[in-house]
């Protein structure tokens, strides 16, 4: 009976170190390797009858600089400040939730919890997930900076059905690069980001162009502010 439970012991030490030395060195691989395919855009390419996926890596620098202004304004207006969650936000989502149970969902996910779901994990509310999902926020945080962190989500989240990154969708909605994004289609994509396979940048509803103009000027305001913050 002891052998049996040596031998067990000796396994979930083994897995749970491999476990552990494998997801640190894929971090640490993905902090100077491009993301050029993700657990999501795998799932749905399969649960699109299209088979559709449009992705083209390019560097934050091949970027028009007022993109990742759009998503911090519309996603995570905190994001070079908090350390990968923003506490102050995950409790007012669980308060409005509280209060309001009957609307849909407040979420309060930041930019690098969505880059770690995103690149390492699978879709879903599970709270294995979700304990993953905030394991693998802690280590990119830890290893790569805010810089990269804004790359790859920029490069890897889903804005449109089946289209992945900001150089995709600049070309599939408004047939330019990346670079060549005005700030006005830099807030139109952010704006669809809650749900990019319901809200569209090509073809942009009421609730779009108003998460817009919001978006527009948090943009203006955040300039500012992480100005002020270069100047400290």
């Amino acid at each position: 009976m002891k052998r049996i439970f040596r031998s067990i012991s000796h396994f979930l030490r083994w897995t749970v170190g491999l476990f552990f030395g494998s997801t640190v060195l894929a971090v640490i691989l993905f902090k100077f390797v491009p993301v050029y395919i993700t657990p999501l855009m795998v799932i749905r390419l399969f649960q699109n009858d299209e088979l559709k996926m449009e992705h083209h890596w390019v560097a934050l620098e091949e970027m028009s600089p007022k993109m990742p202004l759009a998503v911090m304004g519309g996603e995570d207006a905190h994001f070079m400040e908090h350390k990968g969650f923003d506490f102050k936000a995950i409790g007012e989502a669980v308060e409005r939730n509280r209060k309001h149970p009957e609307k849909n969902k407040l979420g309060a996910s930041t930019i690098s919890q969505q880059t770690a779901k995103n690149v390492f994990l699978w879709p879903g509310r599970s709270w294995l997930r979700k304990g993953l999902e905030a394991y693998f926020t802690v280590l990119i945080e830890l290893f790569w900076d805010k810089e990269r962190i804004m790359e790859v989500y920029l490069n890897s989240i889903e804005m449109a059905a089946g289209v992945y990154g900001v150089e995709a969708v600049a070309t599939d909605s408004f047939g330019c690069k990346a670079s060549e994004l005005t700030d006005a289609q830099c807030a139109l994509i952010a704006a669809t980001l809650p749900n990019p396979r319901k809200y569209s940048s090509k073809h942009p509803g009421p609730y779009v162009k108003r998460r817009q103009k919001q978006i527009l000027r948090e943009m203006k305001y955040l300039e500012k502010h992480l100005d002020e913050i270069k100047e400290k």
